[in-house]
């Protein structure tokens, strides 16, 4: 008898290890509350969270790989904890009241067919290929709140510095600062009106006793205002100044507007072309040479968002004079900021500025590279 509650005693003991087993396999791999769960066509099962979704592809960022941008068509199923907005292909969003409009809460995506589940409607279903945008629902209901002028910029501030101390002494700093504010900040909005800083300085001195100071200074300080007709077309102004002591340069002022052209604009790249009618007011270290222009700027922008985050901010335009064609200027310029740390990175730039008409003993090209620490906000 004594044998037989043994061998129970055993067999009871086996079972609760094997349950206990089971059950944390299974609660390791059951989602944790709060996740969104992904599962591809192959099988795999992805878990983490849905950040954001066109009528084509789908951004996930997993727990295991990080972000990822999937084609609908390789997605079984997915299914979300969060709320998010709906958006369907074709509707205009303007004001705040215009988002009662749009489906909002849990989404779940099954036979190519979104469901929209909320708390206070029931729930509707949209096709894949009719959704426009699914976005976070804070950011959606924020894209609509008044901000001040202080508030929605991003950008970032980059900054280099190099010392040399010997038989000559050798100081060089560089800096720069680029700001767009977009109104509405939403990407996934029609723009309203946008808003862009922009500001470079190189200077760098090298002394030694019993020769002259060789000296480098050159500024650039460029802000504009867009306004948008279409969400293709922009009409804007912009103010200029310009500094190069290397080219003889006091100052020179731009101020004028014109028309801009959004060529093309996806999710990871934008190209805009503006041209514009000027007033151009240039001084140099030789007043007499002193010129008051009328011109036009035509120019170019593109950005471009790499794999890992790697950012192209590249520029480039001609300012011809109308009242005196030997008077023109032209500018190219290209940066690449590589992410380091959060919101830390290393950007590395050049700038080749063109002045036709300097003054006797300087030369007309302008070139400078830089390479400096990057914070982006």
């Amino acid at each position: 008898m004594r044998h037989i509650n043994s061998i129970a005693s055993a067999l009871c003991l086996g079972i609760m290890t094997v349950a206990g087993i089971y059950g944390q396999t299974a609660a390791a791999t059951d989602p944790k509350p709060g996740t969104d769960t992904l599962l591809l066509t192959n099988g795999e099962k992805l878990v983490g969270h849905l950040e954001s979704a066109t009528d084509k592809t789908v951004v996930f960022k997993s727990d295991t790989i990080g972000e990822v941008k999937l084609d609908w068509s390789k997605i079984q199923e997915l299914h979300s904890s969060g709320k998010f907005a709906a958006i369907p292909k074709g509707t205009k969003l303007h004001r705040s009241e215009d988002t009662g409009r749009v489906p909002q809460g849990a989404i779940s995506m099954t036979d190519q067919r979104i469901e929209v589940t909320g708390a206070q409607a029931a729930p509707q279903t949209i096709p894949v290929g009719n959704i426009g945008n699914v976005v976070n629902e804070g950011s959606f209901q924020k894209a609509f709140q008044r901000t001040s002028f202080l508030h929605g910029w991003t950008g970032g501030a980059t900054a280099g510095v190099a010392l040399t101390e010997a038989t000559q002494n050798s100081t060089s700093f560089t800096a720069a600062i680029n700001m767009v504010r977009t109104v509405p900040a939403g990407d996934w909005l029609d723009p309203r009106s946008r808003t862009i800083v922009g500001f470079n300085e190189a200077y760098g001195k090298i002394t030694q006793p019993g020769t002259p100071t060789v000296k480098t200074s050159l500024y650039h300080l460029g802000v504009e205002q867009d306004w948008y007709l279409s969400p293709r077309l922009f009409a804007f102004a912009h103010a200029i100044l310009d500094h190069s002591f290397s080219q003889g340069l006091d100052l020179q002022q731009t101020y004028g507007g014109g028309l801009g052209l959004v060529v093309f604009k996806e999710t990871n790249q934008e190209l805009d072309v503006k041209a514009s009618v000027d007033y151009i007011d240039q001084r140099f270290e030789t007043s007499s040479l002193n010129r008051h222009l009328i011109g036009s700027t035509f120019s170019e922008t593109y950005l471009r968002t790499f794999v890992r985050g790697i950012l192209l901010n590249e520029q480039a335009g001609i300012t011809p004079a109308w009242n005196d064609t030997s008077a023109y200027s032209a500018f190219a310029s290209a940066a690449l900021t590589f992410p380091v740390y959060h919101h830390f990175g290393l950007t590395l730039g050049a700038l080749d500025d063109f002045l036709n008409n300097p003054p006797p003993g300087f030369k007309k090209n302008s070139f400078q590279f830089t390479a400096g620490a990057t914070y982006s906000f």
